[in-house]
């Protein structure tokens, strides 16, 4: 198995991941003895190299999210991967995917970092040349990277096993021998162990680092590994690894995304309003619990403004499916629900919905990006639409995480900071509404958690941006709940992994809706169509690469694949 054995570091080490390099007993760029024995230069940055591999989805497909493989999105571009999920493109062999390779490499450094931090001495930076005061500092950071190098090889755990199901536990270094013989950990005994990780390491990690001298914006915290652990629980507890339906997994998941609610208000992390959670300076946001900031680049706009807009490629363009999951605020039924006859008797049949939808979609008739001075037209001929190459199909396009100041126009310049949220608020309220549900049977019984489901959503519901009507009884719960966390979680990257985890991909992934829009005078007519798509029961799992089947036999592979 080509898991990485003897890891020395390596700072071009992204170099080095073609499949054929992924079996080796020695590579390096640095001496190895320079490294452990310069600690400002060495294992600090040993430690940087492994949060590097932490992904985010500003487009990991040629442009487009994971969102494009979901009923959330389509990708208005044809050349690119994501349509591989839904197309029959997909095996083991065409493994466009490199969570195994990139989560295993980061494993490895980690767990030689783990083996060998015991080779490093600070004894000559006491005195000279860095002073006392800096050398405080010095030793206090190197204190907690071995917490930090644990949270990360278990937070890679965690994307292994949300991928990929039973995977290989491997917390050593490994010679060849053993790195091709390994065999499968059962997926819950991979979830316990990184619960076991995130409650044995918490306490030693800071709660912020905002008291340093200079911030380390993402370094791992306190309220990250309760966050990991708390996430990991619902995973844990849901159809996909929970085919009996163990009820304590429940259970266990609803304590620990409670915890997060109830130690957010000490840890200084509050619900923000929605429209603070995108843009430049989003990472400092005070609901943000983990976030992977890149660095100043337009590349996301120039991926997603929409064609005709100066250099805009449509990229991922939401679906009417997205739109359909939005409520009108004064009668709390969904634009789905609500459409018929009636729909194209209203002038604007956008009006009054969720405002988290202004704050997600582009659609017809919208000021977007910021410096555009003509409204996006998505209309047949229109502006932005077809028989445009590579216009929408679906009639919007995409708001939410892009930066509307950004310009993209040949004579400009124009870049920002882009910060992935990876762990949020938010979210913990939707998880713990799940698990507390799903546990009680009740979406109004709090039992001994002291929040019923319905509680927990309408805290969400009542920010002061939002202001939606509250849910109350339990009557379709599940389907509202499915509902509000698609809206509310939007180009998040939970849509992909959650209609899995809840093995609903032919519910969900087997059509997308679009909206065609005719425009003749004053009038505007609005028709829907459908769009099929394959979905494949083996899809619910990736498929372990062919390259390590065929090197490691013990590798049993997906089922299906």
């Amino acid at each position: 198995m080509k898991i990485y054995t003897s890891i020395v570091v390596m700072f071009l080490f992204v170099a080095l991941t073609a499949c054929e390099d992924l079996n080796y007993t020695e590579v390096t760029t640095n001496d190895e003895e320079w490294v452990y024995n310069s600690p400002i230069y060495g294992v600090q940055r040993l430690v940087d190299d492994v949060y590097a591999h932490i992904r985010y989805d500003f487009g990991k497909y040629n442009g487009a999210m994971n969102a494009s493989a979901t009923d959330e999105s389509d990708y208005a571009l044809s050349l690119s991967d994501i349509h591989k999920f839904y197309d029959g493109g997909w095996s083991s062999i065409v493994s466009f995917s490199d969570t195994w390779s990139n989560s295993y490499q980061a494993i490895a450094q980690a767990n030689e970092f783990l083996e060998k931090l015991d080779k490093v001495s600070l004894d000559d930076y006491i005195h000279n040349p860095i002073g006392s005061t800096a050398y405080d500092l010095l030793k206090s950071r190197f204190e907690l990277f071995p917490y930090e190098a644990r949270f990360l090889r278990a937070y890679f755990y965690f994307e292994l096993a949300k991928t990929y199901g039973d995977v290989p536990l491997v917390t050593k270094t490994l010679s060849n021998d053993e790195a091709n013989a390994v065999t499968r950990t059962p997926v819950q005994e991979i979830f316990r162990y990184i619960v076991d990780e995130c409650d044995a390491i918490a306490e030693f990690l800071p709660i912020t680092y905002k008291t340093e001298q200079d911030e380390q914006t993402g370094r791992a915290s306190r309220p990250m590994a309760i966050a990991l652990k708390a996430r990991t629980l619902l995973y844990a507890a849901s159809p996909l690894f929970n085919s009996s339906n163990n009820i304590e997994l429940w259970k266990q998941a609803a304590i620990a995304n409670k915890a997060i609610i109830d130690k957010a208000p000490g840890w200084g992390i509050k619900l923000s309003s929605y429209a603070a959670l995108w843009g430049n300076d989003n990472h400092l946001n005070p609901e943000i619990i983990f976030v992977r900031r890149t660095g100043s680049n337009n590349s996301f706009e120039r991926y997603n403004y929409p064609v005709g807009v100066e250099n805009g490629n449509s990229g991922n363009c939401p679906t009417q499916n997205l739109v359909d999951a939005y409520e009108y605020k004064t009668t709390g039924i969904t634009f789905g629900e609500t459409w018929g006859a009636i729909i194209n008797s209203i002038n604007n049949p956008y009006e009054d919905l969720d405002p988290r939808f202004a704050l997600t979609v582009v659609k017809n008739g919208d000021s977007w990006p910021n410096y555009n001075n003509t409204p996006i037209e998505t209309f047949e001929g229109g502006r932005n639409a077809s028989p445009l190459l590579n216009a929408t199909a679906t009639g919007y396009y995409l708001k939410k995480y892009c930066d509307g100041s950004v310009n993209i126009s040949t004579n400009s310049s124009n870049t920002k900071y882009h910060s992935w949220i990876v762990y949020r608020l938010a979210e913990f309220y939707l998880n713990y509404a799940e698990a507390v549900y799903n546990y009680l049977g009740d979406a109004d019984a709090k039992g001994e958690f002291g929040m019923s489901a319905n509680e927990a959503i309408n805290v969400l519901r009542d920010r002061a941006d939002i202001q939606m009507p509250h849910f109350s009884g339990s009557s379709d719960f599940a389907g509202r709940y499915i509902h509000e966390r698609m809206v509310e979680l939007a180009f998040e990257d939970h849509r992909f992994w959650d209609v899995r985890r809840w093995k609903k991909g032919a519910d969900y992934f087997t059509t997308i809706n679009i909206m065609k829009i005719a425009k003749s005078g004053d009038a505007t007519t609005y028709t829907r169509q459908i769009k099929s798509r394959l979905w494949n029961d083996r899809n619910y799992l990736f498929p372990i690469p062919f390259e390590e089947t065929k090197i490691n036999p013990n590798l049993t592979q997906n089922p299906g694949w």
